[in-house]
């Protein structure tokens, strides 16, 4: 007669896909049975650490453990080139942002560097932490990039999660009593999305039993700085149209189609999930482009930046359609 406990434990094992319960569930419960006394089974329930280790467990099987089915191999494969192109993305958009402003400040003479340190002194003690922490931690999508391709999966985790902390300021700033903080849900929002999502996928899918990660082309060190040249670039290039989204969504349409090009080319060699990973991220920030550019449809003089945002949710929509199209190829090829 099944017990209470085994009832409980049986529930809470439905988490794990069923490939991996017909081979393992019996045993599982039987190893968290023991040697438990039956007459106290029915009072007791799977503690808060279990569930939580078969929650994970649920997650690694699901996005490619060894032994997984084909599709859940692709999808964690998937799951894992999206956090890679995103760290990157946003590491590289991090770098030049502050880089650029830090050029523009110190060759401005004192009233440039002034303006500057402003941003960080003279508020109350709370507003100059986080002006110092939304400066400094979104830094660490670089460590988080190099961290995880030279495998050192720890470091780049909480790396990722330290970096997308800032996008969370603007969400729950309000709700402390911030009265200099204005509170723009339509673009907050989708923002801290672009953030936690790609730094969630990389805890999730970079797991101990995952392949390393390993770009599709180029050496770590050249793959960042081309990144940084071209963000950086559309900056300097077009500077009355750049927004907050300007340079990875730039860096995103050049970096997409470079891949799409060579895709036509090398069909044979397109790493699996590749293609799925771009299209999410692409929509990802045409949700944000979208979101950035809607305050400004109304705002007169803003003709270059408007110009600017509508051609690139353009290109953002032709570039993550295509790249849907070649997902859903790959997968039915596969």
């Amino acid at each position: 007669m099944t017990t209470l406990l085994e009832s409980r434990y049986r529930a809470v094992l439905r988490l794990l896909p069923a490939y991996y319960r017909r081979e393992r569930e019996e045993e599982m419960v039987e190893t968290y049975l023991g040697d438990l006394d039956r007459d106290t089974q029915d009072q007791s329930r799977p503690t808060l650490g279990e569930v939580a280790s078969i929650a994970a467990l649920a997650v690694r099987c699901r996005l490619g453990a060894p032994g997984a089915p084909r599709r859940y191999a692709l999808l964690g494969s998937a799951v894992r080139f999206f956090a890679l192109f995103a760290v990157l993305l946003q590491a590289a958009s991090a770098v030049v942002d502050r880089a650029l402003e830090l050029t523009w400040a110190f060759t401005r003479g004192a009233s440039g560097r002034h303006m500057f340190f402003t941003g960080f002194t003279g508020r109350h003690t709370t507003d100059t932490v986080v002006a110092l922490l939304t400066w400094t931690l979104p830094l660490l999508w670089t460590v988080a990039y190099f961290a995880l391709l030279h495998d050192h999966r720890r470091l780049a985790r909480y790396s990722a999660l330290g970096a997308a902390l800032p996008t969370l300021w603007p969400l729950i700033g309000p709700l402390t009593g911030d009265e200099l903080m204005a509170w723009m849900p339509w673009y907050d929002t989708p923002a801290a999305l672009l953030a936690w999502l790609p730094a969630l996928a990389l805890c999730a899918a970079h797991h101990r039993d995952a392949p390393p990660a390993r770009l599709p082309v180029g050496s770590p060190g050249l793959v960042f700085l081309a990144a940084c040249v071209v963000t950086g670039g559309s900056v300097v290039l077009l500077p009355g149209a750049a927004d907050t989204v300007w340079a990875p969504a730039t860096g995103f349409v050049v970096g997409a189609l470079g891949w799409l090009l060579r895709h036509a080319r090398r069909t044979d060699r397109t790493p699996p999930g590749a293609a799925l990973a771009l299209a999410a991220l692409g929509l990802l920030i045409l949700a944000v482009r979208v979101a950035a550019l809607y305050p400004w449809l109304h705002v007169p003089g803003a003709g270059v930046l408007l110009g600017g945002g509508l051609g690139q949710t353009a290109a953002l929509v032709l570039l993550t359609a295509a790249l849907a199209v070649v997902a859903s190829r790959d997968l039915i090829r596969r």
